[in-house]
């Protein structure tokens, strides 16, 4: 279950966040009403059923890596399902990925950068202890399949293989986090990784909340709206912003519309 904190005071939220270990995984939502959905998910939104997740993602896969060479002019092709996952929800493509990131200071960045400052809504960052998340995910497929032994130091450079060829392939109800062994540069600069539904079928928060998991430290960091100039201020000063994030003129222009958007209001 996920444990839910309102945080009051910028001391709070450094305080917080910096105490965590570092195999921590966080994501930021501009809305703290917001729930842990993949991209999948929203897009289907109430017509969710285990069919239609099945038929949208094979649909979306398949139109993606037919048209794929047509638009490519210097990326090379992926190699995994895993892969193609990334590069499709890279794109912009509905996924079942869902994108966290090692740093609490980047997802505070994407908790502000869609967040509309006249709107007094509380904006949220979560926290998950992948180790702990990984342990369970690996213990339970090993209570299923006795010839699975690996382990969280085993699955390192192999981690297209072991989501196409156990977790995918079998539809196990685990979550799984992990990055395809090539990254993109944005990505990369993110210090991205994703939370993935190992059953395309089941919801993520329905696989959070099945019992799995239980104790494994997840939160749900609930910051006070007034806190939004203070939080930007912060990422001033640790160096985070679109131009650090994104690298490139879309960053550049999102930094500005930000900046605008606090000294405005």
């Amino acid at each position: 279950m996920i444990e839910e904190v309102t945080i009051e005071s910028i001391d709070e939220l450094i305080r917080k966040l910096n105490e965590l270990p570092n195999h921590f995984v966080y994501r930021g939502h501009s809305s703290a009403e917001w729930k842990l959905q993949s991209t999948l998910e929203r897009v289907i939104g109430t017509k969710w059923s285990s069919e239609n997740a099945r038929k949208f993602e094979d649909h979306s896969h398949k139109a993606f890596r037919s048209k794929y060479h047509i638009y490519n002019q210097t990326e090379h092709t992926p190699k995994s399902k895993l892969s193609w996952l990334s590069v499709m929800q890279h794109y912009g493509v509905p996924t079942r990925l869902l994108d966290f990131t090692e740093s609490p200071y980047v997802a505070l960045y994407f908790a502000l950068e869609t967040y509309d400052p006249l709107s007094n809504e509380d904006f949220a960052i979560y926290a998950l202890d992948y180790s702990s998340v990984m342990e369970s995910s690996l213990n339970f497929i090993k209570n299923r399949d006795s010839k699975f032994s690996e382990s969280r130091a085993s699955i390192h450079g192999k981690q297209d293989e072991i989501f196409d060829e156990v977790v995918d392939r079998f539809a196990y109800d685990i979550l799984w986090v992990t990055e395809p062994l090539e990254q993109n540069a944005r990505m990369d600069r993110q210090f991205g990784t994703f939370l993935i539904s190992g059953n395309r079928e089941k919801t993520i928060e329905s696989i959070i909340n099945s019992g799995i998991y239980d104790k494994c430290k997840m939160y749900k960091f609930i910051v006070r709206y007034p806190l939004y100039q203070n939080v930007y201020t912060l990422l001033r000063k640790v160096g985070i912003n679109a131009r650090s994030i994104y690298g490139d003129l879309t960053g550049l222009g999102k930094a500005i519309k930000m900046e605008l958007q606090v000294y405005t209001i």
